[in-house]
């Protein structure tokens, strides 16, 4: 693993070897997803952007509207910021998410200098944009960035599979998720990445967009 980044399909190897060895429920639950896959986006505003198309649309609405902003050339940060909302809506976006792509790609957002920032400045830096939340940001900080020490602890699918794979009696909070976490330092992003796949297999969907 290159120094403070998942790059391979071996570095998330290793990361479910120690996931294993430290909770024998994620070990279970290694066994039913096999392989787990490395999962990477290319980094820079398109990341963001695409996260914001994703806010609580299904996947397929999400990819529909993706598909018909690069069909307009409408997915680089110039571009965005000389559209009108005109343009914006005729993608599918809505009156809100028109005003977070416009914000986000007047923002400034050093995208080169977040790969040198610690992960606390990383999630400050993006949450400081309307419509980038803490789940937003730590997603990109764990598939844009690779870092291989964040856990989304927000998500409702990952809390859901936590539930399946522990065998709990409710979906855990936020809190107490981000809590439970700690113990799976320092490949936190591995086991989401593991859960989430967890999550696919028991209920034959994704928990997010790739």
């Amino acid at each position: 693993m290159t120094k403070g980044k998942l790059q391979t399909e071996e570095d998330v190897a290793r990361g479910v070897a120690w996931l294993s060895a430290q909770d024998p429920a994620l070990a279970a639950a290694a066994k039913v997803t096999g392989p787990v896959a490395l999962r990477r986006r290319e980094a820079g505003f398109g990341a963001l952007l695409s996260a914001i198309v994703g806010q609580q649309v299904s996947v397929a609405s999400a990819s529909a509207i993706w598909g018909r902003l690069e069909a307009a050339d409408l997915v680089q940060e110039h571009k965005v910021a000389a559209a009108t909302e005109q343009d914006l809506r005729a993608c599918g976006l809505s009156r809100q998410k028109i005003r977070y792509a416009l914000a986000l790609s007047q923002s400034g957002i050093p995208f080169e200098a977040l790969h040198d920032m610690e992960e606390g400045e990383v999630i400050a830096t993006l949450t400081e944009v309307p419509g980038i939340g803490r789940w937003t940001a730590e997603i990109y900080a764990m598939f844009a960035l690779g870092r291989p020490d964040v856990f989304a602890a927000g998500d409702l699918a990952l809390q859901e599979a936590v539930r399946l794979s522990h065998d709990l009696p409710e979906r855990p909070r936020e809190k107490d998720l981000r809590a439970m976490a700690e113990a799976w330092s320092p490949w936190r992003t591995v086991a989401a990445t593991l859960l989430w796949q967890y999550y696919a297999c028991v209920k034959s969907r994704e928990g997010i967009r790739s």
